[in-house]
């Protein structure tokens, strides 16, 4: 078991990929705020100055 956790350790690709998951998941993060606010300002346009002019 302490030569499996060792060489565990010693591997340098699984922590490479937690550094690509980690700012995969900050990019997602940052694309649903981005949206979620677009949205917001897009709905209160629509609903403040287009949809009673219809």
């Amino acid at each position: 078991m302490d030569k499996i956790l060792r060489r565990f350790v010693a591997q340098e690709g699984g922590s490479t990929f937690l550094e690509y998951a980690v700012i995969a998941a900050f990019v997602a993060i940052a694309i649903v705020a981005g949206a979620s606010s677009i949205g917001v300002k897009l709905s209160a346009t629509y609903l403040g100055s287009i949809a009673p002019n219809l």
